[in-house]
């Protein structure tokens, strides 16, 4: 047991390191995306749904007027762009865990006399691959669906002002 320990932390300090630091780099992607996400949202949802009361349409009235196109379309942009990072990164997870598992065959191939610990760091590099790719396709899940309102809220908000998206 203290040998499958000791070869989970030479694989960690090896390959599975890099997939840990690109983990991190995107959670701080998708933590920016999020927040981009809801700022866009905050600012543009009285734009399309307007609620029954004078008071209310009213607060619509007043925070549409003080909408700047140029700021939304910018928003917006900002949003896509770290929110395409977030997903292309959350693409590589399975490529990184698949390629931490050649490098650590390919180092068997070199020395036959640690069979059982290759194969280990083999599967380890596999196992971060996939569960980091696992989280951070449902975390995607959370997001996804409020980019794409955001998206639609703003194309109709460019709409009725007469400007293209």
């Amino acid at each position: 047991m203290k040998d499958f320990f000791s070869v989970i932390f030479i694989n960690f300090i090896g390959f599975d390191m890099i997939i840990f630091i690109v983990a991190v780099v995107n959670g701080v992607f998708y933590h920016f995306a999020k927040r981009a996400t809801n700022e866009l949202y905050e600012m543009m949802h009285l734009t399309v749904f307007v609620p029954g009361s004078a008071q209310s349409q009213e607060e619509a009235r007043t925070a549409v007027s003080e909408l700047r196109e140029t700021e939304v379309v910018k928003k917006r942009d900002l949003m896509g762009r770290l929110y395409s990072v977030f997903v292309n990164l959350t693409g590589i997870f399975p490529l990184l865990g698949i390629l931490g598992t050649v490098s650590s065959l390919l180092g068997l191939v070199k020395d036959m006399t640690d069979v059982e610990g290759s194969f280990y760091g083999a599967l380890t590099s596999t196992f971060w691959g996939l569960v980091f790719a696992i989280t951070f396709k449902l975390l995607d899940g959370v997001i996804s669906a409020k980019i794409e309102d955001n998206e639609k809220t703003v194309a109709l908000y460019l709409a009725r002002n007469g400007r293209e998206n």
